[in-house]
């Protein structure tokens, strides 16, 4: 978790399993895309440094995060890949929006990795404003996209032993 002493991008890669062999889907966001990208770059770059092949490695857009939920169903059911990363960002504004988008968007995607018994990682921004955003998608406070990539191979690796 982020905080103003802690850089999301920083890990030491001998905790990290191999993630060589293992296959990801990974649904971006349209929504803010400026942080979105740079969230899928640094996820992306996480799994190429720790194992992953390109070859293994599906990125597929969803319009906003709402969406994530049906698209993380729709790389469930396709069976070609391992564990899924959801990316996308949603900042706070005037009206209760927010609160409903990010709770159904957390409860959606813990409803899939439970249905399908598959990793469904939450690298989802839930931010009160931009510059929070830009801090957690490359800035200050690293890049989200690198923690969900972590946790995708760790949990795929989990779910290996088993």
């Amino acid at each position: 978790m982020a905080t103003e002493l802690n850089n999301l991008s920083v890990y030491n890669p001998d905790d990290v399993p191999s993630a060589e062999g293992m296959r990801f889907g990974i649904l971006v966001s349209e929504w803010n895309n400026e942080i979105t990208e740079a969230l899928f770059q640094g996820a992306y770059d996480t799994l190429i440094e720790n194992g992953a092949k390109p070859e293994n490695i599906f990125k597929e857009y969803v319009p906003g995060s709402y969406e994530l939920t049906y698209g993380s169903v729709l790389f469930a059911e396709s069976n070609k890949v391992d564990a899924v990363i959801t990316l996308g960002c949603v900042i706070q504004g005037e009206t209760k929006h927010f609160d409903f988008i990010c709770q159904a968007v957390s409860e959606g995607l813990t409803d899939v990795s439970i249905r399908y018994a598959l990793p469904v990682v939450f690298g989802v921004l839930t931010t009160n404003n931009l510059e929070q955003a830009k801090d957690r998608a490359g800035g200050k406070h690293g890049n989200k996209g690198v923690e969900a990539a972590l946790t995708a191979i760790k949990m795929v690796a989990l779910r290996n032993k088993f």
